[in-house]
């Protein structure tokens, strides 16, 4: 072989991206005595999953990070894997925060904005009107009375969904909020989508999965084609050529047009790919000596001050402190051309202001992640569907093609998708599928 010619490989089963999903299917079916190679683009795993060390020697994630209320996989993953959890320090509501004051939640626009959430929840469960299928979540928000409940319910779904909502029809968001178990679930920390975390952050579970995998995880490849055949998968990628038996493609739908499928996809999946996108979010992590805040208030806010977004506190049981915080949708990308310091400086300057704490502005450590500009993946938290789709986008076509070509992805999951635990139970359900073909 000369040595410019790109090497070979061969696998029984080839799985694409070492996401959350892709890992759980290449160690189950790994376990299984099964070869599998796991293609990642990036120079790391876990995808929308993503861990680092803080100054102070504590864990935090600049990815996904909580154990929802029911995500019982996600939870024995955990366990399993002998992390730590702890729930999370919440009080009963957020404090709402304009023009650097709390706001009341008894004042008109606070009273308005619920209003207006609890009629939209109660109309999406039941059929909702033909005028949200044309009428998206912008135009909706700009027809209430209250300049404050307006910002309120703006900044609070950029939040939950990282999406742009002049491009988001209620048809399609009343869709989604269904899936996902309704706003409570989605926004609630206790009883929700945000209950719990892991002290040593979720990265360790995808860490640890792939050091199980070791070599069988290839990093820095990137998938350029899938030709099938009747005698298998060939994959061509940015180092060389794999030849499968079975391929699992565990890529969220719109990065899916990245690439070349021969034969190509079915219809629905490339209607899938070209009518969704991938949601605008910046993530930071504050670490402070320890959550000294605690003293005089729960740090947990909705600032609707610019830069706009949602205020938690992640501190682990036994310190040091932690200060997460997400600015969602178009609000996300207004902090792209600030340099770190001036994005720092502007979310805690409002935030400082907000609680009246001025230590807050000097914080020990500063991590921060703006997904959207993430060239593996895209953007988070999951794919969303375009203004022109009135359904819901999930969950995304998983059925198999031809008996060698199976799906993974939280988009794809039937319970949760969208977070971690929709993507554990794509992976098992992939696996699965594929060792039912093989046998």
């Amino acid at each position: 072989m000369s040595p410019h010619t790109p090497p070979e490989q061969h696998t029984t089963v080839a799985i694409v991206g070492a996401g959350m999903a892709g890992l759980i299917a290449g160690r189950n079916l790994r376990r299984q005595g099964i070869d599998v190679l796991i293609l990642e683009s990036a120079n790391r795993v876990g995808g929308r999953v993503l861990s680092e060390t803080s100054v102070l020697g504590s864990r935090l994630d600049l990815g996904g990070q909580w154990i929802g209320y029911g995500h019982n996989r996600f939870e024995n993953l955990a366990e399993d894997l002998g992390v730590n959890q702890f729930p999370m320090h919440t009080p009963t509501r957020p404090v709402i925060v304009r023009n650097g004051r709390a706001v009341s939640p008894y004042q008109l626009g606070s009273l308005v904005a619920l209003i207006a959430l609890g009629g939209f929840e109660m109309r999406s469960k039941l059929k909702p009107p033909k005028s949200w299928s044309t009428t998206t979540i912008d135009g909706w928000i700009r027809q209430l009375p209250s300049s404050t409940a307006r910002r309120l319910l703006q900044v609070s779904i950029e939040v939950a969904t990282t999406a742009d909502l002049d491009q988001f029809v209620m048809s399609a968001f009343a869709a989604m909020v269904r899936d996902q178990g309704g706003l409570s679930a989605m926004t609630k920390t206790r009883g929700g989508a945000q209950e719990t975390l892991i002290v040593e952050g979720v990265g360790t579970l995808t860490d640890q999965i792939a050091a199980e995998l070791g070599k069988y995880v290839l990093l820095n490849t990137t998938v350029q084609s899938i030709h099938r055949t009747d005698v298998g998968i060939s994959l061509k990628s940015s180092t060389g050529t794999v030849h499968a038996d079975r391929i699992i493609v565990c890529v969220p739908p719109p990065r899916l047009k990245g690439i070349s499928f021969d034969p190509p996809l079915p219809r629905d999946l490339i209607q899938l790919s070209n009518d969704s996108y991938m949601g605008s979010v910046y993530k930071a992590i504050a670490v402070y000596n320890e959550p000294f805040w605690r003293e005089s208030l729960d740090a947990e806010f909705m600032l609707l001050d610019r830069p706009a977004g949602a205020v938690f506190d992640t501190s682990p049981p036994d310190g040091p402190g932690h200060l997460c915080m997400l600015i969602g949708g178009k609000e996300a990308r207004t902090l792209d051309a600030m340099n770190p310091s001036a994005r720092r400086d502007a979310v805690l300057n409002s935030l400082a202001t907000a609680a009246k704490l001025p230590g807050l502005r000097r914080p020990a450590g500063w991590h921060e992640k703006a997904w959207h500009l993430d060239e593996y993946v895209g953007g988070g938290y999951s794919a969303l569907p375009r203004k022109d789709v009135t359904h819901s986008i999930y969950p995304a076509p998983s059925e198999p093609i031809a008996g060698t070509m199976f799906w993974a992805g939280t988009e794809t999951a039937t319970e949760h998708a969208g977070y971690i635990e929709g993507a554990i139970q794509s992976g098992e359900r992939a696996a699965r599928q594929v060792l039912d073909s093989l046998r």
